[in-house]
């Protein structure tokens, strides 16, 4: 009998969500964890969506601006992004991220 509570990372499919950006997507029923290995120099340009993020570096060094305000994320530190505010980055070096949404990213899902 298959065990649906255990996982491994490895076998999520990664996903090129933009130039340098790869991802592999969980999905709960409330939240969607987000993955990225970033190739350095690669940007994420101002956006903003619906969904509160909150942004965790991993690895490496990340470039986040929220709402006009930028710093520099290095492992072990996050940022959290309300709803609509305007967010983007660039990864300083090759570096890896999770980013958590809420509510469901039923773009991502659609991937």
């Amino acid at each position: 009998m298959a065990n649906s509570y255990f996982h491994k990372l490895d076998d999520i499919a990664v996903k090129e969500i933009a130039p340098g950006f790869l991802s592999r997507f969980i999905h709960t029923e409330g939240n969607t964890f987000n993955f990225i290995e970033v190739k350095a120099g690669s940007d994420s340009p101002i956006h903003s969506h619906m969904h509160e993020q909150t942004a965790f570096v991993l690895k490496g060094e990340f470039e986040m601006t929220v709402d006009g305000e930028t710093q520099v994320l290095t492992p072990g530190t996050y940022c959290i992004i309300p709803g609509n505010v305007p967010h983007g980055g660039r990864a300083v070096t090759d570096c890896t991220l999770l980013d958590i949404f809420n509510p469901i990213r039923e773009d991502f899902k659609a991937m």
